[in-house]
């Protein structure tokens, strides 16, 4: 395949949840484990499922607002590790990579593409997630929110995540599926590619991606095609 060839010493950062792997069951499955531990009523999957890759605080702090229980700054860090120690415990119970996403990995390897996780899920998460989905051994590093100086969408993390795999900037694409991928890639003045299957509650034709895809198997060839004929954004860090 010509896309693969050319993306040969290329860099690629993959968001997690939504983009490599479908994390919304384990995810929802948790946040109604903790509802239920504060006697609150548990939210529909649709709803919670559009909350999903901003963190595990935004989605306490969304998930009990919508529950009718806003969370304040003293509630908040004794309740997210409960959710965190509960999640651990189910992290792949339901969840699994998006069809085509074992398969281009594997391609993008071979051809020599550095490989990198960029996502606002805590590092030991995305680890222990990875792990137990078999996706880990494809990446050079896995950059979540704890180990850059800030989380998507500042431009830092996935700068930050690019440089972990000694990537240059002017030869990398952000692959993500929401705003916070889009705007996170833009500020870090590299073009970016939202699939359309993941987590946003806007159409994720209006997030300013510079390529939609609809199937992970066109990771390739939209990746190749950006870094061949577009000029990067503005670097805004």
């Amino acid at each position: 395949m010509r896309a693969l060839h050319d993306l040969n010493g290329a860099t690629i950062a993959f968001d997690l949840d939504g983009t490599l792997v479908d994390t919304a069951p384990d995810l929802v499955g948790s946040l109604n484990f903790i509802l239920a531990e504060e006697a609150l009523p548990p939210l529909p999957f649709d709803a919670v499922r559009l909350m999903v890759g901003r963190g595990a605080r935004a989605l306490l702090e969304r998930g009990f607002a919508a529950a009718g229980s806003p969370l304040d700054a003293e509630r908040a860090p004794p309740l997210v590790q409960r959710f965190i120690n509960h999640y651990l415990t189910r992290i792949a119970q339901d969840s699994a990579p998006f069809p085509g996403v074992v398969e281009v990995l594997t391609d993008l390897k071979a051809a020599g593409v550095k490989l990198v996780v960029c996502t606002n899920k805590l590092t030991h998460l995305s680890d222990a997630l990875l792990e137990a989905v078999h996706l880990l051994p494809f990446f050079d590093a896995v950059i979540g929110a704890d180990s850059a100086p800030a989380a998507k969408p500042d431009g830092r993390h996935v700068a930050t995540a690019i440089a972990a795999v000694g990537g240059e900037i002017g030869r990398a694409v952000m692959v993500g599926d929401s705003i916070n991928d889009a705007l996170g890639a833009r500020n870090a003045g590299v073009p970016s590619v939202l699939v359309s299957f993941g987590y946003t509650e806007a159409p994720v034709d209006t997030l300013g991606a510079d390529r939609v895809i609809h199937s992970f198997l066109d990771v390739p060839e939209a990746c190749a095609t950006l870094l061949a004929s577009c000029p990067a954004p503005n670097t805004r860090l």
